[in-house]
């Protein structure tokens, strides 16, 4: 059975909502401490810490879903770029978060059990390896070009509110200066893209479908 443009709107919208809400969970609920010593082992070793990343995780998978619903309901060429550049980003994303946050946590554990706080060396060593690093923030860039496109192509529409997806756009935009904050502009940061999940959330949930469709 085919799915109305209602039906595929509204579970676009879910999606949206859910990403918000999950990268808003990520840096509030994330353990912040030096990470050299053994008070950031015990930190790296919390459940909070794989928790906060699982969230992360479960957000990157969710964000391609919305925009893929997004896409059939502006049935735009730009919103399929914008779908195709966000599944690459989130795919070479997802390995190192992956690794931040069952490996470290692993590394972090015997740390603690050790107390042998020289084995946090290996964190650096990992974030820092240049095959890894570089999918990273290459996963990155993509999924802030991918949702940038989709931004501009909600913004030209006429289907949805023209500001609707900026603020979503922005917060991945802004991903990798977020990470040198201090906790609390991180947590600013979880909640400025959970605003944006919202709102897009909205606007697909309202269902306005079916006018001012572009094909470019």
């Amino acid at each position: 059975m085919s799915t109305t443009p209602l039906s595929r709107s509204r579970l676009g919208a879910v999606a949206f909502v859910a990403v918000g809400v999950l990268f808003l969970l990520y840096p509030a609920i994330r353990p912040y401490s030096d990470e050299s010593s053994m008070d950031g082992a015990v930190a790296i070793a919390s459940p909070a810490w794989v928790a906060s990343h699982l969230f992360a995780m479960i957000g990157f998978i969710l964000l391609p879903l919305g925009l893929f619903a997004l896409h059939r309901v502006l049935g735009q060429r730009r919103t399929a770029r914008a779908l195709v550049v966000t599944w690459l980003g989130a795919g070479l994303v997802l390995p190192y978060y992956g690794a931040e946050d069952f490996g470290l946590n692993v590394i972090a554990g015997q740390a603690v059990r050790d107390q042998n706080a020289s084995l946090l060396r290996l964190v650096s060593e990992f974030r820092f390896a240049p095959v890894a690093g570089t999918m990273f923030l290459g996963g990155l860039v993509l999924l802030a070009v991918g949702v940038t496109m989709a931004a501009v192509a909600v913004a030209r529409s006429g289907v949805l509110s023209r500001w609707s997806a900026v603020p979503l756009a922005a917060g991945f935009v802004l991903f990798i200066p977020q990470f040198f904050g201090s906790p609390a502009l991180r947590i600013a940061h979880g909640v400025l893209i959970a605003a944006g999940g919202l709102w897009l959330g909205l606007e697909l949930w309202r269902g306005r479908t079916g006018a001012g469709i572009s094909t470019r």
